[in-house]
């Protein structure tokens, strides 16, 4: 068996991964060629999509209108022995839709939340509901639909290069 085969992630160790990660980088193509990155929070859809809300007249939702090829990566690990990620080159939806924009913000929401640990209470939740309609006005959906998927835990390696 290969290296690469040893420290590839099973379908339910990405899935787990997934579930705990809090930001995914997202790498659209600008008008100049030059790869554009940017740190978002982010939802995860059956079966592995990620989805996000961003501001209408952002950079990303322009470059991914003219072409919408995106890699997705989600890393982790302070130590070489640590290291775990996961690549997904995708296509992007762009969904421009109020409703579905303030579900997304929702599922948004409730993803940070469990990769934190963190249950918001009453007086939490009761302001971002009453400010969600408003909020949601200006921004819209990414959707990403996985093509390709490359994912690495070092860990498996037991320290052994």
């Amino acid at each position: 068996m290969s290296r690469r085969q040893q420290i590839a992630m099973t379908e339910a160790e990405i899935d787990a991964y997934l579930a705990e990660q809090l930001t995914v980088i997202v790498v659209s193509n600008g008008r100049d060629g030059f790869p554009h990155p940017m740190p978002m929070h982010f939802c995860v859809e059956a079966p592995r999509t990620i989805a996000m809300t961003t501001y209408r007249k952002s950079q990303k939702v322009r470059n991914l209108a003219r072409d919408p090829r995106a890699s997705l990566l989600l890393e982790s690990g302070r130590e070489y022995a640590e290291l775990r990620s996961l690549l997904l080159r995708t296509r992007a939806e762009i969904i421009d839709d109020h409703a579905a924009t303030m579900a997304c913000m929702r599922a948004c929401r409730e993803h940070s939340n469990a990769a934190r640990g963190s249950a918001p209470g009453a007086d939490e939740t009761a302001a971002f509901e009453a400010s969600l309609a408003r909020r949601a006005e200006k921004r819209l959906v990414l959707r990403f639909h996985p093509e390709a998927t490359v994912s690495w835990d070092h860990r498996k390696l037991g320290g052994v290069y």
